[in-house]
């Protein structure tokens, strides 16, 4: 705590048991005179739209059918994600010119003429493969079980190779619809090399450039006139599952974490750090709760000094922060509590998430380590002292049930949303208790609040001057105090208003 806090450091009072007292209607009357008030200070347009808006209430998702799942596989390095991006019209899968940067299957949304589909992304299919070569493969087999249709893409150049063989078997006991797509036809020159794969015996090669987007367009009627309206494989979409994004560090047991919610093998698993490089989306159910899970790729350094895969995995990092509503911080409690860990939990709340804090692998902590790692805690983590926390080990399973009072709690107080009358009432009290100090001769007054959002809980203070940063954080504990906001980051904006000249 900094010298400016301690000023703020009050002891607790009876502030929660005072409120409480307050009548709801009586507090609303007076937080309309508060409001009649400010019309003596200048105010802007943005001001008067945001005092205009009055309380608000958060849109819910509803349910939706299931959507028809396209599923592209192949080979190794034959333009798979690239051809995915260009059918999603934006650079989404990872692309490299290095065999084997996709390895799980990833799952995006797509649209074309006006229908909505899932297009799954997998890694390349090889025979006999082993260790990690082997669970990508198996990984394409089960996105094929699991799409409506299937898109082959082999490598116009190099031609049908006897893995192309292997996998056109494959496809043919799976009896789903499959187009054949030749890659790399850039141009009319390499269309004569087209020729060879009738051979496959899966009927006419659809010929596109991936990079260029040459027939992408042609493919994608193709592709609508196969896919059926609604999904035979697919879970409809439930009422609006919560969005969760994974993140940690690689190797803090993620994807481990996913496989077992799951209770299947839904992602690449390996010892090797960094296995995963796109986000990964799934509807899982955890003790009678549906979720959607994201699995991140970790984040092995900053991003500028990020090359090559890494540099957009951890792009897509950020960007599951972004779709997600709650963050699930992983840690490895057998190492200490690193410099890249705290950035994580800080690249957590700049995006205003809701935060959970699972400590995996608990099943290996002995005592020792434990005393250790409360102290870690407690000196590195002080700022986060909100957030829920669970101890769980993702390869046994163990406490993952624990995962759900835990994520409803920080959604709960991610979603809180404060009546403009309670939050004025709270204001008052808390103002006439321990008013701001004076700083230069003056003291700045709070002349009324309201609640701009929720998700994260954004309050505007309209102020006669500026507010310490110390005392900001002092409202926002005793807003944690009375109200809880367990989980989630609470953002407290000031706008600072003169009195209105007289004429």
């Amino acid at each position: 705590m900094t010298d400016t806090d301690a000023d703020f450091d009050a002891s607790p009072d009876d502030l929660a048991e005072r409120l409480g007292a307050i009548d709801d209607d009586a507090a609303e009357r007076r937080a309309a005179t508060l409001r009649l008030g400010l019309e003596e200070y200048a105010l802007e347009d943005e001001d008067r739209l945001l005092l205009e808006a009055g309380d608000f209430e958060d849109a819910e998702s509803g349910a939706g059918a299931a959507l028809p799942v396209l599923a592209i596989v192949g080979r190794p390095n034959v333009g798979k994600s690239a051809l995915v991006n260009r059918i999603l019209g934006r650079r989404a899968a990872v692309v490299e010119d290095v065999p084997g940067v996709t390895r799980d299957r990833v799952t995006y949304r797509g649209e074309w003429e006006g229908r909505e589909f899932t297009l799954v992304d997998t890694g390349g299919w090889e025979p006999d493969a082993s260790g990690l070569d082997a669970a990508v493969a198996a990984q394409a087999e089960i996105a094929i079980d699991l799409a409506d249709a299937v898109l082959f893409v082999v490598d116009s150049i190099v031609g049908a190779t006897s893995t192309d063989e292997q996998v056109v078997r494959m496809l043919r006991a799976s009896k789903k619809p499959v187009r054949l797509v030749a890659n790399k036809v850039d141009g009319e020159r390499q269309e004569a090399y087209i020729g060879e794969l009738w051979g496959l015996g899966l009927g006419e090669p659809w010929p596109v450039s991936a990079l260029h987007g040459r027939g992408v367009a042609d493919l994608l009627d193709e592709v609508m006139r196969m896919l059926p309206r609604e999904s035979a494989v697919a879970k409809p979409e439930l009422g609006g599952p919560r969005r969760v994004a994974l993140v940690g560090r690689p190797n803090v047991g993620k994807s481990s974490l996913l496989n077992k919610s799951a209770r299947e093998e839904r992602v690449v698993v390996s010892d090797t750090a960094g296995t995963t490089r796109d986000p990964v989306d799934e509807q899982i159910e955890i003790a009678g709760t549906v979720w959607r899970f994201v699995d991140t790729a970790g984040i092995r350094r900053r991003t500028h000094l990020s090359q090559g895969a890494d540099f957009y995995a951890s792009l897509r990092t950020q960007a599951a922060l972004e779709r997600a509503e709650v963050a699930v911080v992983l840690f490895d409690v057998t190492e200490p509590i690193s410099e890249a860990d705290i950035r994580i939990v800080d690249m957590v709340l700049e995006s205003g998430r809701a935060l959970v804090l699972a400590f995996n692998k608990w099943d290996l902590l002995d005592d020792e380590r434990r005393r250790y790692l409360e102290r870690e805690i407690e000196q590195e983590l002080a700022h986060v002292a909100w957030a829920p926390r669970v101890n769980i080990s993702a390869r046994t399973g163990r406490h993952l049930e624990k995962l759900v009072p835990a994520l409803e709690a920080a959604l709960d107080g991610w979603d809180t949303r404060i009546p403009t009358g309670k939050f004025n009432a709270f204001i008052a009290e808390l103002t006439a208790a321990h008013p701001h100090p004076v700083r230069g001769g003056k003291q700045p007054r709070i002349l009324f609040g309201t609640q701009a959002g929720s998700r994260p809980p954004t309050f505007v203070l309209f102020t006669t001057g500026f507010l310490d940063p110390g005392y900001r954080r002092f409202v926002q504990r005793r807003l944690r105090e009375v109200y809880g906001f367990v989980g989630t980051p609470i953002v407290v904006n000031m706008r600072v208003r003169e009195r209105r000249s007289r004429s």
